[in-house]
């Protein structure tokens, strides 16, 4: 902005004077009231935190604390975080040169003190904004108090001829460099103990000391951290004093309904795809399809061969989410189907995105993760349908399995093919007319109905599923009668 003052002497003639002597605390507690007061989002992104995470947060805020979010991994922990930055107003001024950010009329450092002892009113101002006044660290047991704090710099005091217990030699850390800003740590257990003491000392204090030498910093920044809650109560690796210092402790959580789960997958899952000349792909996801990748994520936490300690990331339905769209584009690049639409045997082929994020206990091991995946989506299947259509009956179709019938679709069919296939199996198609489950014209939706159906009966045991992707009767001994190699009910292709 051209009119914004560019002098120490300026700035004191200008509105912003007045404003001088609010904190980086105040300045977001004045943000965040005016926030309130519109009424919108405080966090565009964060979604399923209104009503649990996020008062305690503003209540932190408010209360211009120092605060920890304990949440498992994928809980958009360090989204919240990068999120206050809109809290921050739009600019601040500061000396010009000033590696942590001096208030003209507060300076902490030597730098801008001489500066402004030599130059009075001529003082040049810079002006920073928000990103620039934004430092985050992840935590990692090889970080040093140097990182952190600071350091002496040789040749800083070579070239300047200062002696090195002079301030003017010093190398600031992030946290000083974050001065009248937000200074986020992620992972706060992973930081070694003679670290934290440093931490705590230089944000309660305002002192430090640097090779020996002591230094006063009272730094103006607000302090967020993250921790897994594991990591944070049961190994202890917060000492205690700066365990004590922060304010406010807030747990997040994952999705508590498998809604809102899929309102954030749809958010953050990269399924606007372009064809190789640059045109938008026709991408159709069936909400069945959806429901059951949100579905796996659910299911996988309770299942108890999979480690609670760790968790399960709503990354997971969100990678698998693209690469269903991914193994559905693909199928339509081969076969010329003109949209893109997804069934439950791409959800099979997902099973990468799946079984990369689960942490297994013991029992699971001895599973495999890919079996336990395979399982979790079965299971996914079955509680979509009982979800949508829980009351149908599906005798017809259990008896044609048990007398013999086999089904194999090749999931490279165009899906006006999957769907033709599927209704030679007796009551399969009026089971999808019954719940509602696709509309009759939209073979894609059709088909992928079918799917969800036929796995729900393979998670009740009612029919079975090979590895291959074979549809058949309950029993090992599958029974099949020539020419059910590819649809079933006699036909082949």
């Amino acid at each position: 902005m051209a009119s914004r003052p560019d002098t120490l002497g300026a700035l004191k003639r200008s509105s912003f004077a007045s404003r001088r002597a609010r904190s980086v605390k105040d300045e977001v507690r004045r943000n965040l009231l005016v926030r309130l007061a519109g009424g919108g989002p405080l966090f565009e992104g964060v979604l399923g935190y209104e009503e649990t995470v996020m008062p305690q947060i503003v209540n932190a805020l408010l209360s211009r604390h120092n605060f920890i979010l304990l949440g498992l991994r994928g809980q958009a922990k360090s989204r919240i975080l990068r999120a206050l930055v809109g809290l921050l107003d739009p600019e601040i001024p500061v000396v010009a040169g000033s590696e942590v950010n001096d208030d003209p009329f507060a300076p902490i450092s030597k730098f801008a003190r001489q500066r402004l002892a030599e130059a009075g009113d001529d003082t040049p101002i810079a002006w920073v904004g928000r990103d620039g006044r934004y430092v985050e660290k992840l935590a990692t047991p090889d970080v040093t108090i140097a990182d952190i704090i600071g350091d002496v710099d040789p040749i800083k005091a070579a070239r300047g001829g200062h002696l090195l217990s002079d301030e003017l030699t010093i190398h600031y850390g992030m946290l000083p460099r974050a001065n009248r800003g937000i200074f986020a740590l992620n992972e706060l257990p992973d930081l070694a103990g003679k670290v934290q003491v440093g931490l705590f000392n230089i944000m309660q204090e305002g002192d430090v000391q640097i090779k020996g030498y002591p230094v006063r910093l009272p730094l103006d920044v607000l302090l967020c951290f993250t921790a897994n809650p594991e990591d944070y109560t049961a190994r202890g690796k917060i000492i205690t004093p700066l365990k004590d210092r922060i304010g406010s402790e807030v747990v997040t959580h994952y999705p508590e309904s498998v809604e809102l789960g899929i309102a954030i997958t749809q958010q953050e899952a990269w399924t606007a795809r372009e064809d190789a000349d640059g045109n938008a792909l026709p991408v159709r996801v069936p909400p069945l399809v959806a429901e059951v990748v949100e579905r796996v994520a659910f299911e996988a936490r309770t299942d108890k061969r999979v480690d609670k300690r760790s968790g399960v990331s709503q990354r997971m339905p969100i990678t698998v989410m693209e690469n269903v769209v991914s193994n559905a584009e693909r199928r339509a690049a081969r076969t010329g189907d003109g949209d893109v639409v997804p069934r439950l045997a791409d959800v099979f082929a997902a099973l990468p995105a799946i079984t990369g994020k689960l942490e297994l206990e013991y029992e699971g091991e001895l599973v495999g993760g890919p079996a336990i995946a395979r399982e979790l989506i079965r299971r996914a299947a079955d509680a979509t349908l009982k979800a949508h259509a829980g009351a149908l009956r599906l005798d017809d179709v259990i008896i044609w399995f048990d007398e013999g019938g086999a089904l194999q679709v090749d999931d490279e069919l165009p899906s006006a093919l999957v769907a033709q296939a599927y209704d030679t199996v007796p009551g399969l198609r009026d089971a999808v007319r019954a719940g509602r489950l696709a509309d009759d014209d939209d073979p894609g939706f059709v088909a992928a109905a079918c799917e969800v159906v036929l796995e729900a009966l393979v998670a009740r045991k009612k029919i079975s599923r090979s590895d291959a992707g074979q549809y058949g009767r309950a029993q090992n001994e599958q029974r099949r009668r020539p020419g059910q190699d590819l649809f079933g009910g006699g036909l082949s292709a």
